[in-house]
């Protein structure tokens, strides 16, 4: 492919070439997961019994719900990266008594924002951006009044798929498109028992497979590609040394893929694995790190006991 055909490709497009195509490992961003199917795919995993994460979010969130209100103030507004359905976040915009509450969700599928404004359309008033993380809370930096107190809501332990260096370098730019004395709520999953991690993320119903797999169903649906997606296979790894859960496709036998709309091919030799995404997992130390690294005041943590996970409140 061309450079000037290259610089026309969608960012999907480009991450699948110098992914699957490229030297080194095969690797695609998880972001990619998200697309209509996708979402609904996860939305039915937060539903396992075996995959706690969700449920300690949501419990905490209600908790910590009251507090965090009063230290935001008045007036406020609320804006959330990566939104999902917006049902946990019911719990905060709830306990926010503030007149016409506004509430901007974040998020790159269309269909995960139209869940959201019809979950929350009795808390506020939802005006949806659909962006990637950064993107949208760039826009939101050029939407918001003057005046008020921005609640940034980061939940659900997504900051555990960047790697170490991608996310001190995450949390510094959303730190950049904030107001001083914004707040930012971020949840993380905290380290725990490796089977009931591990169990986590590959589900005996198969849902968490079905969910990774699809990725490469949407490369075939998009770019004409032809996985065979029962010659891959669903796998969730422990990797102590760096403290993640690893998701991988792990292709069962030599085979050549061809993406017809983008005129490439790519190998894969048997056991060849394709890293669909990483989950870390904290210790609170790491989290205290991180937010002095990237310029916020620690406020509150709150932690869940039933599913060790955390939400920490900062300031900027």
């Amino acid at each position: 492919m061309s450079i000037a055909a290259q610089t026309q490709l969608s960012p999907f497009a480009a991450d699948v070439l110098s992914g699957l195509t490229g030297a080194g490992p095969k690797k695609l961003p998880p972001k990619y997961f998200y697309d209509a199917l996708g979402s609904k795919l996860f939305e039915a995993i937060t539903l396992l019994p075996e995959y706690g994460l969700t449920r300690a979010d949501a419990r905490l969130l209600e908790r910590a719900a009251k507090n965090i209100a009063e230290v935001l103030g008045s007036p406020c507004l609320v804006a959330e990266l990566g939104s999902g359905s917006g049902k946990k976040t019911s719990h905060i915009l709830g306990a926010i008594a503030e007149p016409a509450l506004k509430y901007f969700p974040i998020d790159v599928s269309n269909g995960a924002l139209d869940s959201c404004c019809h979950e929350l359309a009795e808390f506020a008033n939802i005006e949806p951006i659909h962006a990637d993380y950064l993107e949208g809370l760039a826009q939101l930096s050029k939407m918001r009044p003057e005046k008020g107190t921005l609640l940034l809501l980061f939940v659900g332990s997504s900051i555990g798929n960047f790697e170490p260096g991608e996310r001190r370098e995450f949390l510094r730019q959303i730190h950049s498109h904030l107001r001083t004395g914004d707040l930012f709520l971020l949840g993380a999953d905290l380290v725990k028992n490796i089977d009931q991690m591990l169990t986590a993320y590959d589900d005996p119903t198969g849902i968490t497979a079905s969910f990774n797999l699809n990725i490469l169903a949407r490369m075939n649906r998009e770019f004409q590609a032809n996985f065979n997606l029962r010659t891959f296979e669903h796998q969730a790894v422990w990797n102590g040394f760096e403290h993640r859960i690893e998701m991988h496709l792990m292709s069962r036998e030599r085979q050549h893929v061809k993406f017809a709309a983008l005129n490439v091919v790519a190998q894969f030799e048997p056991g060849e694995t394709i890293w669909t995404e990483s989950s870390h997992k904290f210790r609170l130390e790491d989290l205290r790190e991180n937010a002095m690294d990237s310029g916020f005041h620690i406020v509150n943590t709150w932690t869940d006991e039933e599913w060790p996970f955390a939400e920490c409140l900062w300031r900027a």
